[in-house]
């Protein structure tokens, strides 16, 4: 452990010396805070859902925290916002945890786990189940106090320049994939590269990539893969309930006085609610323009690819586990929940929706 505080101090050095970024100002009672994320300038989603964000906290304390927002490339590159707050050179930032799986393999646990808890099951999780207790021990060695902020429901399987009806498909296809599910998909043979979200469509129309996966019809239009690829397809078994994380540097998190502590947890809870819901709005409306280009081709997954997802993902997660004794403990804590919430979801969610489309067929 203090040979990745030391690198990532090492590194948040150079990101300081490189971007001369100061701590946090104060000036006249006002906390001037930098929130740094891995998104593209612009974008929907999980961008505006950061300034929004931003823009709550700055409000509610009546300017006295007044928080800006840099998208990815601005002051930090996307898959280093982790480490630059951990270390102090920025003072929030708004990712999702399994970018940064090489600090800790239990991560992944807080981003998306394939065939894992959907988006109100992590959320009653960390709430209620000690989701929460685990996360702040894992990131306390990295500095860093981390809270949900946004929650993009059930992802879409991407975007694919051909089709693929087989896992013998998967042998040498390239594939744009975070976290644990790239695993999967490596040990069914895949090419598997991890690039932000701005690089995508390019890495597609060149032929670098043949496939990609970012999160589901909002924002995949929004990104511009509806003009890259024409297969479309789903579900995504690795990102059932994808969480986006607030992460705040430790050490400023605790300098705050109880009653800012109290808003910041309210404004990110207040955004977690509001953008899960707005992540169902624009994939309604979206999906709804993609069925009428007939380009488009929407299909599922076949059932032999998607057994032999869910065996990898077994296996995948027993080795995660194996890694170290705090990714233990944290996958021991998810899967017990996730035992427990599948009974309850299986009667309710699941029936449910099954016999609303039953009644109204």
């Amino acid at each position: 452990m203090i040979r990745r505080r030391r690198d990532i101090l090492i590194g948040a050095s150079a990101l300081s010396a490189a971007s001369g970024l100061p701590m946090p100002a104060i000036a006249q009672g006002i906390k001037e805070l930098k929130m740094v994320t891995s998104w593209p300038k612009g974008s929907v989603g999980m961008q505006k859902s950061a300034e929004r964000l931003a823009e709550a906290i700055t409000r509610l304390s009546g300017g006295r925290l007044k928080v800006t927002v840099y998208a990815t490339g601005e002051l930090v590159p996307a898959f280093e916002v982790f480490d630059a707050v951990g270390a102090g050179v920025a003072d929030m930032y708004h990712s999702s945890d399994y970018y940064f799986e090489a600090r800790s393999p239990a991560l992944n646990f807080f981003g998306a786990v394939p065939y894992g808890l959907t988006a109100n099951e992590f959320t009653s999780w960390i709430n209620f189940g000690g989701g929460q207790e685990l996360w702040d021990e894992v990131d306390a060695d990295f500095g860093i106090k981390p809270l949900m902020a946004s929650n993009s429901g059930v992802q879409m399987g991407g975007w694919f320049t051909k089709e693929v009806d087989d896992p013998r498909d998967y042998e040498g296809l390239r594939y744009r994939m975070p976290g644990l599910g790239a695993e999967v998909l490596r040990r069914m043979g895949a090419t598997v590269v991890n690039i932000p979200g701005g690089e995508i469509v390019d890495a597609l129309k060149s032929g670098a990539i043949d496939a990609s996966e970012w999160v589901g019809p909002w924002l995949d239009m929004d990104l511009g893969l509806h003009h890259a690829a024409d297969y479309y397809y789903y579900p995504g078994f690795h990102e059932p309930g994808t969480n986006f994380t607030l992460g705040v540097n430790r050490s400023l998190w605790h300098s705050f006085a109880d009653g800012d502590r109290a808003l910041i947890e309210a404004a990110a809870a207040a955004e977690l609610s509001r953008s899960s819901a707005e992540f169902n709005a624009g994939n309604v409306k979206a999906l709804k323009i993609l069925r009428e280009n007939p380009r488009i081709k929407i299909l599922r997954f076949d059932d032999k690819l998607i057994a032999a997802c869910g065996k990898l993902t077994k296996e995948v997660l027993a080795d995660v586990a194996a890694k170290d004794a705090l990714t233990r403990k944290v996958y021991d804590g998810y899967m017990e929940y996730l035992a427990g919430v599948m009974d309850w979801s299986t009667l309710s969610d699941r029936s449910y929706l099954e016999t609303r489309r039953i009644a109204l067929s």
